[in-house]
């Protein structure tokens, strides 16, 4: 009789640890999936990013070439102009350290968070 009984249980318990382990593979692979959306995501928007901000260097290199090369050419001496331009570039430094440091790092550390988190 107790026999039979296990023979029961079994026959009722195996159905559902066949789909408790079919549940438990079907959550890992969606788990799986989301982190690899997010990283492709989050990588994605990094290369696009890297992409402009290369572009935007190179354009902000090439004025200042000749930004420095005007001046020069106005102050007399070619120099003068690339003194100048560093100058500003120093002042730039200066103030974007001092009074937007704190914002920056802010503006960029939520939007990393906004990226992992959507």
């Amino acid at each position: 009789m107790t026999n039979r009984i296990m023979e029961n249980l079994t026959t009722i318990f195996d159905p559902l640890f066949e789909k408790a382990e079919a549940y438990g593979k079907t959550s890992l692979e969606i788990a799986k999936l989301k982190a690899l959306d997010k990283t492709s995501e989050v990588a994605s928007n990094i290369a696009s990013r890297g992409i402009v901000f290369l572009v935007l260097s190179l354009f902000i290199i090439t004025l200042t070439i000749g930004v420095g090369l005007w001046l020069g050419s106005i102050l007399g001496e070619v120099y003068y102009g690339f003194f100048c331009v560093a100058g500003f570039y120093a002042l730039l430094a200066i103030v974007l350290y001092f009074f937007l440091h704190d914002k920056i790092k802010r503006r960029i550390g939520n939007s990393i968070i906004s990226n992992v988190l959507n």
